[in-house]
């Protein structure tokens, strides 16, 4: 399989895994090992990974000699927030410098303020960040991202937790076919044919937490997802047979038929 590249990176999972919503960081920790994924996402407003000494930290369960830390600003709806949020992961992780960017719009529906994403984007990527960003599907949106220096672009699928899949793959393949930077579908996805139909679609990879933290089986569920993002990729660059409206084609040869 290809490499993912981010930020002149490479990594061979192309499932990117949240670590909230488990039961505990055991069960965090076996749903990103049967996942595959390389690279974990934590929210700084909600996970330990240091600021309280007295608990449990998320780096104890996954050290970051063995993932790659996505720290992100799940719970911000202003772009100062979002700035301040990951100025402080920087600290609390020695100067790491991968993030990732989301700015919600509301409480209700956690869609993306795109205007505040924007504006922190800017602040960031000057800041020396690498921003890989959670937007709309809006592909002026996507392309300003790109522009402002984002090294990777998140374009939702569907409402953040709603596993509502792939709503308007139309806009997800403009977006990919402009953009030169990786395209990540962020939120939404529900189960591995989600996970599957947007790698065929082209997109580089794939990121997802409730629809494996709120399976039944956690574990079972993560390692659909990587087998769904495995054979979704493999299908992208298998290149699949046309479509052929109201035309059937026989699987077996019409020539040299016995008795002919």
């Amino acid at each position: 399989m290809d490499s993912l590249v981010i930020a002149g990176r490479g990594y061979a999972s192309r499932l990117l895994v949240g670590t909230g919503k488990y039961q505990d960081f055991a069960q965090t920790r076996a749903a990103i090992d049967a996942s595959g994924a390389e690279i974990v996402t934590v929210a700084i407003r909600r996970t330990n990974i240091g600021q309280d000494p007295n608990q449990p930290s998320l780096l104890d369960a996954l050290p970051p000699s063995q993932f790659t830390y996505l720290p992100n600003t799940a719970g911000c709806y202003t772009a100062d927030d979002a700035i301040r949020t990951l100025r402080l992961a920087r600290e609390l992780l020695d100067g790491h410098d991968l993030v990732k960017l989301e700015v919600l719009g509301d409480p209700q529906s956690l869609y993306p303020n795109v205007v505040e994403t924007l504006k922190a984007a800017e602040v960031l990527v000057k800041d020396g960040f690498k921003v890989m960003v959670y937007t709309s599907d809006d592909p002026i949106i996507a392309q300003q991202l790109e522009n402002i220096g984002c090294v990777a672009v998140m374009p939702l699928a569907s409402l953040i937790g709603s596993g509502m899949g792939i709503l308007n793959p139309w806009n997800l393949q403009i977006i990919i076919d402009r953009l030169t930077v990786p395209v990540i579908v962020d939120a939404g996805v529900g189960t591995a044919s989600d996970a599957a139909i947007a790698m065929e679609l082209g997109c580089d990879a794939v990121l997802m937490n409730t629809a494996i933290a709120g399976a039944k089986d956690p574990i079972l569920m993560a390692s659909a997802m990587r087998k769904a993002v495995e054979a979704g990729r493999e299908a992208y660059l298998a290149g699949r047979m046309p479509r052929k409206a109201y035309q059937a084609s026989p699987s077996s040869p019409t020539v040299g038929i016995i008795g002919t």
